[in-house]
């Protein structure tokens, strides 16, 4: 396996970082750093006023946030891109109406503005796209910025790269964070392993950010952490079931890119598990519509059978969805003539949400058990797609779609990463529930004949939107799909119970199963980290523990008035 050429292998050094090798030393402006007890021939120690595990949204802009600020940064990223869900795991931007003026920090936007512009400048786009101010190259209709994965890590890069050229920024790819050392209820350090060489590096902060994916850095450290679903007893929650499961989470997602060539033969061998996952129904309650392979599934508003669409030419499929045109990320009639041989499109869909096993907290055996079988779904669902699916004209399969590989940088043609909706979740100083945001269960709440909102939290450090969407899980739930309400991020919610120094920067914030379901988008994930870089900003700045600023009116006020002079907003405009 190759490396990507812009990550350096020297131990960096000068004022951002320190770093020693054993196996000699490099300058450090004057300073060397000692041998880690416990830790082997060849160890290196870096410093940094943050680590953060994991490169997806939120790490990415925790990163931007604390760097802008003028802090040293070791960002680490299990994959070879960063991203996370927008890159590594193929998914297109799932996003709310308002997000092209609020709603979301000014670095969201410039990022997407920026994925728009290198179409603009590197893409031989028509006259009249390139002119469209708002360019969805997609079209998708999913979000109104359905583009390529390669892209977005290309835009991400760049807004990271001068932080790298001046050394405050070390990006360790293809990195996983191993173990953790912990003394009370502080982290001192944790040991990252490279995943290609094996060598292990001791990476030091007085904070650190856990911004994977599963929440991998709460069972290191210590820190406690729920998981699955909470019982209705627990959280008093409209939508919470009967009795909680802590292994029963949401299903995952092996996504994939496809195009399709008319009159060309791109059909892939027979999967190993095709047979089985033809015939599979989902053991789901309420009952799925039938066979997972099919064009039918579960509306999710009501769990009534729906039919979906599907013409990979992008023609109309009567009154039901075209799942071509619903994550597709290059509609070839934005580019020049003869440019795209044919659109593009994401394939993340209910006929390949893998619901016959948890990967959340388990150990490595199981989640690379289940990660393969999805992986066997994903496949039999193209190849079904290939051979099998009904055509307009009667006939079956359309065996010119052809598998991307490219898309996704990777051999097998599928994302990196698998696309997690679910994670561990930090037991938090505050915890969102369903009575915050859900809009029925706030009727039920809410007092007085105003207007009906979300609640509004004191501590706010940032906004998003949208519906509380939980696709069927691993325990046998169907859909719980339902309206909420603009809302507010709460700052006791990324703060946890006892840890002192780790904040949490993706889904493992403090939300329960149901109202994660509207806190796990995009933009939202941005909002987190971004709120996580800034207050671990203003913490170093005033000497000062996360729980200190939430827990005095003051120190809350001004962190909140910190955050607000960088474009964060922490309420929505009236009438939201």
């Amino acid at each position: 396996m190759k490396r990507r050429n812009f990550i350096s292998r020297i131990a960096l050094s000068g004022g951002a970082f320190t770093a020693t090798s054993w196996l000699g030393s490099f300058p450090a402006s004057g300073k060397t750093v000692n041998k880690v007890a416990g830790e082997g021939f060849g160890a290196t120690r870096m410093q940094a006023d943050i680590i953060i595990a994991g490169g997806g949204l939120g790490g990415c802009a925790a990163a931007l946030a604390a760097l802008r600020n003028g802090l040293s940064v070791i960002l680490t990223e299990e994959t070879d891109w960063i991203g996370g869900q927008i890159t590594q795991q193929g998914v297109p931007p799932d996003e709310h109406q308002w997000i092209e003026s609020h709603g979301a920090p000014p670095t969201y936007r410039a990022f997407r503005t920026g994925v728009r512009d290198y179409y603009k400048n590197h893409y031989p786009l028509t006259p009249e796209a390139k002119a469209r101010e708002n360019l969805n190259p997609g079209d998708g209709s999913v979000s109104r910025l359905c583009h390529e994965p390669r892209v977005a890590v290309a835009v991400l890069e760049g807004m990271l790269a001068p932080y790298q050229s001046n050394r405050q920024l070390v990006v360790l790819l293809e990195h996983k964070i191993h173990r953790a050392q912990v003394s009370g209820p502080k982290v001192d350090t944790l040991v990252v392993r490279d995943l290609v060489s094996g060598k292990e590096q001791v990476l030091e902060a007085p904070f650190f950010v856990d911004a994977t994916e599963l929440g991998d850095l709460l069972p290191l450290t210590g820190t406690a952490y729920v998981t699955g679903t909470e019982s209705k007893a627990q959280t008093g929650e409209l939508h919470a079931p009967v009795t909680g499961d802590p292994n029963n989470n949401q299903a995952f997602t092996r996504c994939f890119a496809m195009d399709y060539l008319p009159g060309e033969d791109h059909v892939i061998e027979k999967p190993l598990e095709y047979t089985f996952w033809s015939q599979h129904v989902p053991p789901l309650t309420p009952p799925w519509s039938g066979k997972i392979l099919d064009l039918m599934y579960s509306n999710p508003r009501n769990l009534e059978p729906k039919a979906l669409g599907f013409h990979p030419e992008g023609l109309p499929t009567g009154d039901a969805l075209n799942l071509w045109n619903y994550r597709r990320i290059i509609n070839k009639n934005n580019f020049n003539p003869g440019f795209h041989k044919g659109d593009i499109t994401i394939v993340n869909w209910p006929q390949n949400d893998y619901m016959l096993g948890n990967i959340v907290d388990v150990d490595d055996e199981t989640f690379a058990y289940h990660v393969a079988r999805a992986k066997q779904l994903s496949l039999s669902l193209l190849y079904w797609l290939q051979t099998e699916a009904p055509r307009p004209d009667g006939g079956k399969g359309w065996r010119g779609l052809r598998l991307r590989n490219d898309i996704m940088g990777t051999e097998d043609g599928l994302a990196k990463y698998p696309y997690v909706r679910e994670s561990r979740r930090i037991k938090a100083l505050f915890t969102v529930l369903e009575e915050h945001v859900g809009a029925e269960n706030r009727k039920m709440v809410m007092t007085g004949t105003g207007p009906l909102r979300a609640a509004q939290f004191y501590d706010s450090v940032g906004i998003g939107y949208y519906h509380i969407d939980l696709h069927p899980s691993s325990g046998g739930d169907n859909y719980i799909d339902f309206g909420s309400l603009p809302f507010q991020i709460p700052l006791g919610a990324l703060i946890p119970e006892k840890t002192e120094n780790l904040l949490p920067a993706n889904k493992n914030i403090g939300t329960t199963h149901i109202t994660n379901g509207c806190y796990r988008l995009h933009p939202v994930e941005w909002s987190i980290g971004e709120a996580v870089g800034l207050l671990v900003s203003y913490c170093l700045q005033n000497s000062l523990s996360p729980r200190e600023v939430r827990g005095n009116r003051q120190h809350l006020s001004s962190f909140q008035a910190y955050i607000r002079s960088q474009g964060i907003e922490t309420e929505w405009p009236d009438g939201k």
